[in-house]
């Protein structure tokens, strides 16, 4: 298996969504110094991350990871839940990545095979390029942009009075760099873009099935 080496950046951009460690900072300065060469209208948007994500403490970039993936989160990263949650469809996408990531020999780790980071670093090892760029263009590229869509203020609102209905309180968040995420996400929907130059429409009224079923939820909760 050879790499693509005109995507093997998607490996660089996968370490900004993985759980932050003592290195996470300098990885972030180097992703940023790349696209600032490579993807300007990219760079323009993750410098807003960094400026923000590499001058606050380890722990703290642990803590904000949390918030925005994992407990009382504002989205997944799990892009088939992203778009389908529970559905079969979501179990269809998983056997399809799995197939891709053996046939790739690329290493999952302890996540599933939609997790994005894995997915990432999938691309440049791909070796079949209309199915890469159809992955992009249906799956991946839709799922990062209804991600950014989770970080708007009407939808955190949304999520907040769900998590403050399930668990009855909210695990403080950091007001001024609470939605720093969406600007990470964003850079990498713009270096897509600029990569697989890929078109889908209606995505401006997609809204996720992460913040459909909590939204069915609090419906349900409020009969």
């Amino acid at each position: 298996m050879v790499m693509n080496e005109q995507l093997d950046h998607y490996i660089k951009v996968a370490d900004v969504f993985n759980y932050p460690d003592e290195h996470f900072s300098s990885r972030v300065d180097q992703l940023q110094e790349f696209l600032a060469e490579y993807c300007s209208i990219a760079a323009q948007e993750f410098g807003l991350f960094k400026a923000v994500i590499t001058k606050i403490p380890v722990l703290e970039q642990q803590e904000l990871f949390i918030r925005s993936f994992d407990v009382q989160s504002l989205t997944t990263l799990d892009i088939g839940y992203v778009l389908f949650g529970d559905d079969y469809k979501r179990g269809e996408l998983l056997v399809n990545l799995n197939r891709e990531h053996r046939a790739s020999n690329n290493d999952c780790g302890h996540e599933l095979a939609d997790y994005l980071p894995n997915v990432l670093r999938l691309l440049p090892k791909m070796e079949d390029d209309s199915i890469r760029f159809e992955f992009v263009e249906k799956m991946l590229a839709p799922a990062v942009e209804s991600m950014i869509q989770t970080f708007e203020k009407e939808q955190v609102s949304q999520k907040e009075k769900f998590y403050e209905k399930k668990y009855k309180t909210i695990i403080d968040r950091p007001s001024d760099y609470y939605t720093v995420y969406q600007h990470a996400l964003s850079a990498l929907f713009k270096l897509l873009k600029q990569d697989f130059n890929f078109h889908f429409s209606d995505t401006t009224e997609q809204k996720s099935d992460f913040l459909k079923n909590i939204t069915t939820e609090i419906s349900l909760e409020e009969l």
